[in-house]
C-alpha cells in the first residue's frame, strides 16, 4: 500500500455524506453518494477523496450502490481504458460471474461488444448466457479452441484476466492480430511457464496489466469523470444494474469472506451497516 492508505478493508462504499473537507464544493452534508476508496470502507465513517465519490444514479438503493465502484472504475479502467475495447470487437472475460465479470459482460452488451466469459458451473454459465456472453465452461472446455472455432480463427481482441501464469499461453493464442491482454489478477500464479514469445510478436500483441488501488488520486479522479458521463445515465435508465449475491449484516463479515472464498457466489457480496 501507498503511504496514507488505510489498513482496514473496504475498498468501495455508499452512503450519507457527513461531513466536507475544506475546498469541497460538489458534495454538501447529506448527500447520498457512493466512492471508490483508499481502504477504510469496513467502518461506519469513512474518509474519501471528494475526487473519487459519485452520486448515487438515479434510482438505485443503497446495496446496488455499493456494489458500483470497485468493479465499475475497474472495468472501465482496463476493458476500455488500457484494452480499448469498442463497438463492434470482441472480449474474452475470464471469472464472468465474478463482481468484475458479470460488470464487464453487462457494459460489453451495453457497448456493443462481443464477449466470451469463462466459469466452473453449468449454473454460472447460464448466467453469462444470460447477459448476453458466449459462455465457457473451463473444466470441459478448452476456451482458446471455443474462441478459435466461433470466431473462424481470428481471435479476440480484449482479454480481462483474472487467472494469470497458467492461462497465459492459450490466451495469446486466443488474441487476435494486435489484441491486448490485460491482466488483473493471479489467481493461476504470478508466474508463466515456457512463455511463447514468437507468439506474442507474430500476432503483435499486447501484453500489460493494472492495479486500480496504486493509482494516483488523479488518475481516478479520471476514471470517475468517465463514468459519470459515460456508465451514469446507463445505470439511471435501469441498465448494467450490479448483480448482488448475498447481503451480510457488518457483524457478520467473516461469514461474507467465506462465501466469497467457497467460490460458488455469483455478482457481488455486499456488508451492510444496516
Amino acid at each position: 500500500m501507498k503511504p496514507g492508505m488505510s489498513p482496514i478493508p473496504g475498498l468501495e462504499v455508499a452512503g450519507e455524506v457527513v461531513a466536507v473537507g475544506e475546498g469541497v464544493s460538489e458534495f454538501v452534508a447529506g448527500d447520498r453518494v457512493c466512492a471508490l476508496t483508499n481502504g477504510g470502507g469496513y467502518a461506519q465513517y469513512c474518509v474519501v477523496h471528494a475526487s473519487q465519490t459519485l452520486p448515487i444514479p438515479e434510482g438505485l438503493d443503497w446495496i446496488q450502490a455499493a456494489a458500483i465502484p470497485e468493479t465499475f472504475f475497474t472495468v472501465w479502467a482496463n476493458l476500455f481504458g488500457i484494452g480499448g475495447a469498442t463497438q463492434g470487437q470482441r472480449a474474452l472475460i475470464h471469472g464472468g460471474t465474478s463482481g468484475i465479470g458479470t460488470t464487464a459482460l453487462m457494459l460489453c452488451r451495453e457497448f456493443g461488444i462481443d464477449a466470451f466469459a469463462t466459469a466452473g458451473s453449468d449454473e454460472k454459465c447460464a448466467v453469462i448466457r444470460e447477459l448476453g456472453a458466449e459462455a465457457i465452461n473451463y473444466h470441459d472446455q478448452s476456451f482458446n479452441q471455443v474462441i478459435a472455432e466461433k470466431t473462424t480463427g481470428e481471435g479476440v481482441d480484449v482479454i480481462l484476466d483474472i487467472v494469470g501464469g497458467s492461462y497465459f499461453n492459450d490466451n495469446v493464442a486466443a488474441l487476435a492480430m494486435e489484441g491486448r491482454l490485460v491482466m488483473l489478477g493471479f489467481l493461476g500464479g504470478a508466474h508463466a511457464p515456457d512463455v511463447d514469445l514468437l507468439a506474442i510478436v507474430g500476432k503483435r500483441a499486447v501484453v500489460t496489466g493494472s492495479l486500480l488501488r496504486s493509482r494516483t488520486k488523479e488518475e481516478k479522479a479520471i476514471i470517475a469523470q468517465q463514468l459519470r458521463e459515460h456508465v451514469w445515465p446507463v445505470l439511471s435508465a435501469g441498465r448494467c444494474l450490479p448483480i448482488i449475491d448475498s447481503v451480510f449484516p457488518f457483524t457478520n463479515a467473516a461469514l461474507a469472506h467465506a462465501r466469497m472464498e467457497g467460490g460458488d457466489h455469483i455478482g457481488k457480496i455486499i456488508l451492510s451497516m444496516s
